[in-house]
C-alpha cells in the first residue's frame, strides 16, 4: 500500500484539519465530535445535514456552505458516523426552522440518523438517497444504495432552504429529487482503505465491475473492458429503464469521477453520454463533471441522470459557495 499518509488511525482527523484550514472562509470544524458546520448559519433557516464514511471527497465536508449544508458528519473511512455527531452537528446549525437528514441508504447510515433525530429536541425530517439502480439490495442497504444523486439533492434542496422553503417543503422537494434520479456506476480498478492495506477487490487486466457500489461492493456482472461508447450504452440504458424520462424532458447528467480517473476521460463520457442520450431523446439541459462522490483512489466513473423540471433547474442554478461547488457571482 503507498499513501501519503502518518499513521492508520489518525487519517481521518489530519485530513479534516487540513480541510478546514483551506478553506477556513467557509466552514468551522469540531473534531469532539467530529462535524463540520457552515462558518456563519443562517439563523430562520432549515439546517440541511448529511454524512457518511470519509473515503467519498469531496462529499460531504466539500458541500458545506452558502447553498447547500449547514454541516457534514464524517465516519472514518467507509464507515458510518456516529450519532453524537449528528446531534451535535444538529444543535451547532439549527436556525430555528427544523433540521432535514440527507441520509444515504446504507444501513449504518439509517440507523445512526434514525437514532441522532430522536434524541434532537428540534423538530426535523429526513430524505433518504436511493440512486444506485445496478443493484435493489445488498449487505448494507434494504433496497438501492444511496450514491451520487446525494449530492444532487444537497445541491436542489439547499438552494431552496436558502430562499426560506420550509421544513416541510424541503423534504417534499429532497424525496422528489430522489425518486426522479438514477446512477450507475463502473470501476476499472479497486480501492485501498488505509486500515486494511490491500485492495477491497481485484480486477484481472481488461476486465472490469459493472454497476460497482461507492464502497466497492460488487456490481451487476464483472466482464471485459469494451469502448465507451459501448459502456456508456449500458451504463445509461439501466438509468433510463428505473427512472423513465419522458421524451424530449430536460435532463441533468452528472459525470463522476471514483477518485483516479483523469479528468480527460471524464470529459470524453460526458461526450459519449451526450451523444447517447441525444439517440434516447433525452435533452441534458444541465451537466457537471468531476470527482464529487468518490471511492478514494479507485479508477471509474459513475453516471447520474436526474428529471428536471423548471422549478428544480432554477434552484440547481441558484448561487452555491462551498469548497467542491461555487456557482454564482
Amino acid at each position: 500500500m503507498k499513501k501519503l499518509i502518518n499513521a492508520t488511525d489518525d487519517v481521518l482527523t489530519e485530513a479534516l484539519r487540513g480541510f478546514a484550514a483551506a478553506h477556513d472562509d467557509i466552514v468551522r470544524l469540531s473534531l469532539d465530535p467530529k462535524f463540520v458546520a457552515r462558518k456563519a448559519p443562517r439563523k430562520g433557516k432549515v439546517a440541511l445535514i448529511s454524512g457518511g464514511g470519509s473515503g467519498h471527497e469531496p462529499m460531504h465536508a466539500g458541500f458545506v456552505g452558502v447553498g447547500m449544508l449547514d454541516a457534514a458528519c464524517p465516519g472514518e473511512v467507509f464507515t458510518s458516523p456516529t450519532p453524537d455527531q449528528m446531534l451535535a452537528a444538529a444543535e451547532a446549525v439549527d436556525g430555528g426552522a427544523g433540521v432535514l437528514w440527507i441520509v444515504k441508504n446504507y444501513a449504518g447510515d439509517v440507523m445512526n440518523f434514525e437514532m441522532a433525530a430522536e434524541m434532537f429536541a428540534g423538530e426535523s425530517a429526513t430524505v433518504l438517497t436511493n440512486d444506485d439502480v445496478a443493484v435493489e439490495s445488498s449487505l448494507h442497504s434494504q433496497g438501492r444504495r444511496g450514491v451520487a444523486a446525494t449530492v444532487i439533492v444537497e445541491k436542489i434542496v439547499g438552494a431552496a432552504a436558502e430562499r426560506g422553503d420550509d421544513l416541510a417543503a424541503c423534504k417534499a422537494l429532497g424525496d422528489r429529487i430522489a425518486a426522479a434520479s438514477g446512477t450507475m456506476g463502473l470501476a476499472l480498478t479497486s480501492c485501498t482503505v488505509p486500515a486494511a492495506g490491500t485492495p477491497t477487490f481485484t480486477l484481472g487486466e481488461g476486465e472490469i465491475e459493472m454497476g460497482v457500489g461507492i464502497h466497492g461492493e460488487p456490481g451487476r456482472r464483472r466482464e471485459a473492458l469494451r469502448a465507451a461508447d459501448a459502456l456508456v450504452a449500458d451504463m445509461l440504458g439501466a438509468i433510463v429503464e428505473e427512472i423513465k424520462p419522458a421524451k424530449g424532458a430536460p435532463a441533468l447528467l452528472l459525470v463522476n469521477g471514483m477518485g483516479g480517473t483523469p479528468l480527460m476521460e471524464l470529459y470524453l463520457m460526458l461526450d459519449a453520454a451526450r451523444r447517447r442520450c441525444a439517440a434516447l431523446g433525452i435533452e441534458v439541459a444541465r451537466t457537471l463533471v468531476g470527482n464529487f462522490c468518490t471511492s478514494l483512489e479507485m479508477q471509474g466513473c459513475s453516471f447520474t441522470l436526474t428529471k428536471l423540471d423548471a422549478e428544480t433547474t432554477t434552484l440547481w442554478d441558484a448561487l452555491v459557495h462551498t469548497a467542491a461547488l461555487r456557482k454564482g457571482p
